[in-house]
């Protein structure tokens, strides 16, 4: 773990609520009492403080011009090839494909051991197995997507049967994705009930559940969402399925982020937030790592709280450590794709 300090924290008001604001009691105690019925939870929801989307706009956009002292820079940088989620969720995904993946996410740069492993690997249900067979021994978790991913439209038992299936082959972490439809609906009770469901269906392995920011209209209902999340059980919360746009953004991440510090505060249980979609460079790595310190705090800066789903970023942070080590960029053709 980092000290805030070596990405330039500055004290900066948060705009966070005190307990009053968190519209119900604190403890885990209290917010199961909160999930007592559709009226309990809807009242709680609707009661947590509005976002200032101006203001949320306004600061990540400050906090995206920030930078970070030159010393921290190979820090950052291996910070957050740590914290990356390789990815591959293509229906042209092959075994062989997911065994370069496993290959690249145990050493992401063959010709130097000192570059830090990924992770996870994540995957469809189907080449979970591969995935534990290419990732055995290194430390690396394998992550599958399940509940009938990307869309979620599908009956509960053909979701738990998708968990099922992931857990069973060896998934260590599952990433579910919520009904959208029934959260823009207002049923939230149901969503709820399903992430409760898949948790329990998980058993050992460790629950993100996607929440595609990109198609839940406004920042009320992104903290509204994750509040559902966090009070069924997720481990995670998690941007978006990377297939629809917008996908993660900086200031829906602070949303998110002030949730889970919230959440920390009123339950005494930490949970992550994970961003995916459309992360493609070390400088939007590196505002990402800004934003978790500057609204979480450091605490967060470690890859069982932080995670960056992502495909064709980790070239770009291995270019750009070559250049911090080496003085030059090496090319993207001195890496593999896969």
């Amino acid at each position: 773990m980092v000290s805030a300090g070596r990405l330039g924290k500055a004290p900066v008001a948060t705009g966070r609520p005190d307990d009053a604001d968190l519209a119900g009691p604190a403890g885990m105690a209290g917010l199961a009492d909160v999930a007592g019925s559709e009226m309990s939870l809807r009242r709680f929801l609707y009661g947590l403080p509005g976002v200032d989307q101006v203001g949320a706009e306004a600061r990540a956009a400050s906090l995206a011009t920030r930078s970070i002292k030159a010393g921290a820079k190979l820090w950052a940088i291996d910070t957050a090839i740590s914290m990356i989620d390789l990815t591959t969720l293509e229906g042209a995904d092959t075994p062989g494909k997911v065994a370069g993946l496993c290959g690249k996410a145990r050493r992401p740069d063959p010709t130097d051991p000192g570059v830090p492993a990924v992770a996870a690997v994540c995957v469809y249900p189907d080449l979970v197995a591969c995935a534990r067979a290419g990732l055995a021994g290194s430390g690396v978790k394998v992550a599958s997507v399940a509940t009938a991913f990307p869309s979620g439209r599908a009956s509960l038992p053909v979701k738990l049967a998708d968990v099922a299936d992931a857990v069973a082959a060896g998934a260590d972490e599952v990433d579910m994705v919520i009904d959208r439809g029934a959260f823009l609906a207002g049923r939230y009770g149901l969503v709820l009930d399903e992430v409760r469901a898949v948790k329990e269906a998980c058993g050992g392995a460790h629950l993100k559940v996607i929440l595609e920011t990109g198609e839940l209209a406004t920042y009320d209902n992104v903290r509204r969402a994750c509040w559902v999340a966090m009070i069924g059980g997720a481990d995670f919360v998690k941007t978006s399925t990377g297939k629809v746009t917008p996908a993660s953004t900086l200031p829906v991440a602070l949303v998110m982020l002030e949730a889970v510090r919230d959440f920390a505060d009123a339950s005494g249980r930490t949970v992550g937030v994970k961003v995916a979609g459309g992360i493609r460079t070390t400088k939007d790595a590196v505002r990402y790592l800004v934003l978790v310190n500057e609204v979480a705090g450091d605490a967060w800066l470690e890859p069982d709280r932080f995670r960056i789903g992502a495909s064709s970023l980790l070239n770009d942070l291995l270019m750009q450590r070559s250049k911090q080590q080496r003085g030059a960029y090496a090319g993207s053709q001195d890496f593999s794709l896969e």
